[in-house]
């Protein structure tokens, strides 16, 4: 079978690879349908992301038809349609005990850790895979998992119905976020530097956006929270600027929900903080969103068809790497099709 690998930093070959055989009864084999490339699949395909190493086959943003099944697996049957959680995790350590498998202590990723899912199949432990329990479409199945990174942070920033919330980047994760927060019925701000993202936004149920390189983001959170602050901010642009200015710009009482992984240090005094008794709190992967994530496809609460804005076969990924590359402006989610 064939594989999307990145051999090293900017050569990535499609590859044949051996199909995976069912060794263990709890195992299932997935016909890959459809992928969504990632920011971390770009960071290791130009040698940015730390955490992998190489030749890796890329790809946490997927989902197929499940095509074998072993002895023990009793929820799944073949042809159902799934999402894969690319978590995978100990079970055994504090993060894993207390129900937070996604910052287990020797966590890995797959299509970072460990070779992931774009190919043409891929084997799994039944405890990865969510199953749709209506028809849906095989090329937005692989949207489940950045969804699910919003409704994650949605839950770290206990985002609820009545909340005013402020979301700093329109990317991918930033629009997730967004749909996920409006489901929840609260009214949401959000900003970014491309007025194309913006106008996405606005489709996806944005109440308020912000054009941050020609309007005043201060102003405007004034004039949308009644002078009061922000009471909820989620920093999706990670960068040590934007974590100063939600520190600035939260309310008393506020709560700051951050992303990033930048090693960069942010100049941020602890009265900033302490006066304002501020929550600041890191969100990262999902912990248990899959299933939630996918009620809110069948419902039509969340909108992945809106996220998706371009489409290649898997075997041209070297073009979508490029238009990424070349027109990021235009770009929200490539996703990969595997039929």
């Amino acid at each position: 079978m064939r594989a999307i690998k990145v051999i090293e930093p900017f050569k990535v070959e499609i590859c044949e690879v051996e199909k995976p055989k069912i060794e263990n009864q709890d195992e299932v084999i997935i016909k890959i349908t459809s992928g969504g490339i990632c920011g971390s699949d770009i960071g290791i395909y130009n040698g940015t992301n730390s955490l992998a190493t190489y030749p890796r086959i890329i790809g946490h943003e997927f989902g197929g038809i499940v095509k074998e099944i072993g002895s023990n697996v009793t929820e799944l049957k073949i042809g159902d349609k799934v999402a894969i959680d690319p978590v995978v995790s100990c079970g055994e350590c504090y993060a894993c005990r207390t129900g937070r498998h996604n910052v287990c202590s020797t966590l890995e990723v797959m299509g970072v850790h460990r070779d992931g899912g774009f190919k043409e199949f891929i084997k799994v432990h039944k405890n990865n895979v969510h199953k749709f329990a209506k028809d849906f479409d095989d090329s937005l199945l692989g949207l489940v998992e950045p969804y699910t990174i919003g409704m994650q942070i949605n839950a770290r920033g206990e985002i609820s119905k009545g909340d005013k919330v402020l979301i700093m980047g329109c990317g991918p994760i930033g629009l997730c976020t967004l749909q996920v927060a409006k489901k929840s019925g609260a009214e949401v701000m959000i900003t970014d530097i491309v007025a194309e993202r913006l106008e996405i936004a606005k489709k996806m149920g944005a109440d308020k956006t912000i054009l941050v390189s020609k309007e005043d983001l201060e102003g405007a959170v004034n004039g949308f929270t009644n002078n009061e602050g922000m009471p909820v901010i989620v920093d999706t642009v990670c960068s040590a600027s934007t974590f100063e200015k939600a520190v600035k710009l939260a309310s008393p009482a506020g709560r700051i929900v951050v992303i990033g992984l930048t090693n960069a240090p942010s100049q941020i005094a602890q009265v900033d903080i302490t006066k304002k008794e501020l929550t600041i709190v890191g969100s990262r992967l999902n912990c248990n969103k899959f299933d939630e994530v996918i009620s809110g496809f069948e419902s039509g609460e969340l909108s992945p068809e809106i996220l998706k804005t371009h489409s290649f076969h898997f075997t041209k990924i070297q073009d979508a790497l490029q238009l990424i590359k070349d027109e990021p402006e235009k770009v929200i989610k490539v996703v990969l099709n595997f039929n």
